[in-house]
């Protein structure tokens, strides 16, 4: 899980956003809203590939909404089963408030780990 987690106002613009993402080398932002809403590079790429003026162009009207979250309290392959079934990468952990999040990128590298202590590959 990356901690700590990056957020970003929906009023941001999507410039802003994707500066940020670079920044931080991160390809999700979650954003606070109710309900929470998530930008991602790939939100990004639309935006630009559609010819819209990124510089002004705001993240609410970019982001995903109604986003999936899940608790700290869930098992990694709970989390993983969640990104399966929702076809996303970026999962934001939430207690009382914004944890962490888990990309795709943490359950491979965590699948990685797993095989290579079962192998004997860790060293």
């Amino acid at each position: 899980m990356s901690t700590p987690l990056e957020t970003i106002s929906a009023e941001a613009t999507v410039e802003k956003a994707a500066q940020l993402m670079r920044q931080k080398d991160i390809k999700a932002i979650v954003v606070r809203t109710t309900p929470p809403g998530i930008i991602s590079s790939t939100d990004v790429i639309t935006a630009v590939a559609d010819g819209r003026n990124v510089s002004e162009l705001q993240v609410a009207d970019v982001m995903t909404t109604e986003v999936e979250t899940a608790s700290p309290d869930n098992y990694l392959e709970e989390a993983a089963a969640m990104m399966t079934a929702y076809d996303i990468k970026h999962l934001p952990i939430v207690d009382d408030d914004y944890v962490g999040m888990i990309s795709s990128t943490d359950i491979a590298a965590h699948a990685l780990l797993n095989v290579d202590t079962v192998y004997g590959l860790d060293g």
